[in-house]
Formats: C-alpha cells, sequence, structure tokens
C-alpha cells in the first residue's frame, strides 16, 4: 500500500490541531509541518510525534517547503488570524501578499498535488490559490462548510434529543456571514425536517432561523471566549483529508469552482461535493426552495464583488 503524505502549512492554532487531529486518525503515514517560526513547527512537530507510539507509526517532522516535495495534499492554514469583531471577510488583504508568494513554492515542490485551503476567508482564498497554482479546479479545495453542516448537523440534534450522525442536511454557500440553512432538504432518519419539527410540539417561533443563527456565528462566539477556533475545523479537514485519500467519494460541503451549477459561475462556495481520490468528483445539483435560491446567488456575488474590490482577478 502505497505511503500517503500531508503537509501542512502553518503551525498556528488551526494548523497544529489538524496535524494533531491527522495523526490521531491515523490518515496519512507521514506529516510534514512547515511555518515561516521553524522553531514553532518544530515544537509542535515533536509534540505530535512523541504520542505516535501509542497511536500509529506515522512520521511527523518539522520542515522546509522543499521538505513537503510530492505531498498527496497540502493543508494551507497560514494567514493572518481572525481577531475578535473582526469578519472572515476582513481578512482577505491581509492574507492575500501572503497566498501570492506562498502558492508558486508550494507548487514548485507539489505539482501534482490536491490543495486545501483553510484559512478564511477560505471561498475567496481558495480561487486566489487556483488562479495562482494554474492547477484544474479539481485539484483546489477549500474546506468550506464542512465545519458549518457539522455545527448545523449537530445543533439540530442537540434539539431534538437525537444522534446528530442520523441528521441529513447542509450549510451551504460562503463560509460566513452569507451561509445559508438548506432546510429544504434537511431530513432527520429520512423524515423532512418539517415533519419531525411537527412531531416534536416545539412552539418556538423562529425556531428555523435561530438554529441558522447559532450555526453562522458559531465562531465569533467561540472567538470572544478563547481568541480562535482550531479543534473542530481540524476535525472537518481531517474528514476531507480522509475521503480523498481513500477515495470514499463521499459528499461533503467543500468550498469548490462553480461553473454554471446553482445557476453561479466562476466562483468557489460550498456545495454537496463527491470527493475522492482526484480532488473533486462531482458537484450534486438539486432545486433549492426559491428563497435559498436567491441567498445562494447573493452569497455568490458578496464574494464575487469582493474579489473584485481587492483586484485579486
Amino acid at each position: 500500500m502505497k505511503a500517503n503524505k500531508i503537509s501542512v502549512i502553518g503551525a498556528g492554532n488551526v494548523g497544529a490541531a489538524t496535524a494533531f487531529s491527522l495523526m490521531m486518525n491515523k490518515v496519512a503515514s507521514e506529516i510534514v509541518i512547515y511555518d515561516i517560526d521553524h522553531k514553532k513547527a518544530e515544537g509542535e512537530a515533536l509534540d505530535i510525534y512523541q504520542g505516535t507510539s501509542l497511536v500509529a507509526p506515522v512520521l511527523v517532522n518539522a520542515g522546509t517547503i522543499e521538505d513537503t516535495k510530492d505531498s498527496d495534499i497540502v493543508i494551507i492554514t497560514a494567514g493572518a488570524a481572525q481577531k475578535p469583531g473582526e469578519t472572515r471577510l476582513d481578512l482577505v488583504n491581509k492574507n492575500i501578499t501572503i497566498y501570492q508568494k506562498l502558492i508558486p513554492e508550494i507548487v514548485a515542490q507539489n505539482p501534482n498535488s490536491i490543495l486545501l485551503v483553510v484559512s478564511n476567508p477560505v471561498d475567496i482564498l481558495t480561487y486566489i490559490t487556483w488562479k495562482i497554482s494554474g492547477f484544474p479546479k479539481e485539484r483546489v479545495i477549500g474546506s468550506g462548510t464542512v465545519l458549518d453542516t457539522s455545527r448545523f448537523k449537530s445543533s439540530i440534534a442537540r434539539e431534538f434529543n437525537i444522534d446528530a450522525r442520523n441528521v441529513h442536511g447542509y450549510i451551504i454557500g460562503e463560509h460566513g456571514d452569507s451561509e445559508i440553512a438548506v432546510y429544504s432538504r434537511t431530513n432527520i432518519g429520512g423524515i423532512t425536517f418539517d415533519e419531525y419539527y411537527k412531531k416534536q410540539r416545539i412552539k418556538e417561533k423562529g425556531f428555523k432561523e435561530r438554529i441558522a443563527k447559532e450555526v453562522k456565528n458559531a465562531a465569533y462566539e467561540i472567538i470572544s471566549r478563547k481568541g480562535y477556533t482550531n479543534y473542530a475545523v481540524a476535525v472537518a479537514v481531517t474528514r476531507i483529508c480522509t475521503a480523498i485519500l481513500r477515495d470514499e467519494k463521499s459528499i461533503l460541503t467543500t468550498s469548490s469552482y462553480l461553473d454554471g451549477q446553482y445557476h453561479v459561475s466562476d466562483v468557489y462556495l460550498s456545495t454537496p461535493t463527491i470527493i475522492g481520490r482526484k480532488g473533486v468528483l462531482e458537484i450534486l445539483e438539486f432545486d433549492l426552495a426559491a428563497e435559498e435560491q436567491l441567498a445562494f446567488e447573493e452569497s455568490a456575488n458578496i464574494i464575487k464583488n469582493m474579489i473584485k474590490e481587492s483586484n485579486l482577478e
């Protein structure tokens, strides 16, 4: 069986948690951590590696960009961190300069890799990565709303006191303030959300809106308390990497390049996407409720306008 190599670019809170999650879940046989602060990367690599004898024989090292050579997946978490009171879109101008220098260096060492962008604003930075890298769109993926979808299902499960794994639904659009909770396609054990909700005899007005707002604001709530988010996003990134390396053909709401799907083009947004060894295999398309479709198109316009304003094209 071919050994799998994953490189994590950025040893900050998200990068370190991601490397740790990858090791704990035995996703790769080799993990390389790169950071401009090499001592920080060394510290994280040593800390993670010293637990491998209790988990699995995973080689974990801090390295240079050259040491990432021939990675199967390069996970990009580098960039300015989101601060309290700051939206993901506020980060654009801070991170674009970093990416213009970083992406060509990564591509030079990893011409056949899949690039998985995690840094925020993820939809914009994934688009930029695709443009700079010259890679086919299938091999440039954003972590998108995989985490938001998990938050959505977990919130519904908590309210109904059921296993979150039996809740099936999606958050689509921007990973951020304009994301959309697709209640029209949400079901619990095959029962539509509206039907299940009715059976619970819940009388709260605005129940759907409250859950969607909680999901949208989840990161802000965490950041206001601990200064950053890292654990759940690391789990989401690990899930994407697992789907890729095992060629699972799993359906995940990654940020993928849209070329007419849902009447939207030339933008990276999250939609249910089949993910496998070659990256994006297929973007699933289904009818949305009228208000969901309008909200999705508005979400696309927000991202596209930000790209234009930042002269990223």
